[in-house]
């Protein structure tokens, strides 16, 4: 799963996601926060495709940045197939 970068959400609300729902640790937290601002986008997560939708749904419902006056809700994420799933070994 891949986590998609939002102009309106504090790399302190990545990192509370992270540890809250991926149980992450606090530097990985941050490596994914760094990832996903320098990149636009950061993988998260590999899971069968019920878990990772199960994951998908969590991060679509998280909710707003508390920190930001004007956003207005929870960051994106995509689900992708691996390489493996997509035949290319």
């Amino acid at each position: 799963m891949v986590l998609l970068d939002s102009e309106v959400h504090t790399d302190t609300y990545v990192i509370r996601m992270m540890q809250e729902l991926f149980n992450v640790a606090g530097e990985k937290a941050t490596q994914i926060a760094e990832m996903v601002d320098a990149h636009g986008r950061a993988v998260v997560f590999t899971a069968h495709k019920e878990l990772a939708e199960l994951k998908r749904d969590q991060i679509l419902g998280y909710g707003r940045d508390p920190q930001v006056s004007v956003c207005k809700g929870s960051m994106s994420a995509v689900i992708e197939p691996t390489q493996e799933e997509d035949g290319q070994k």
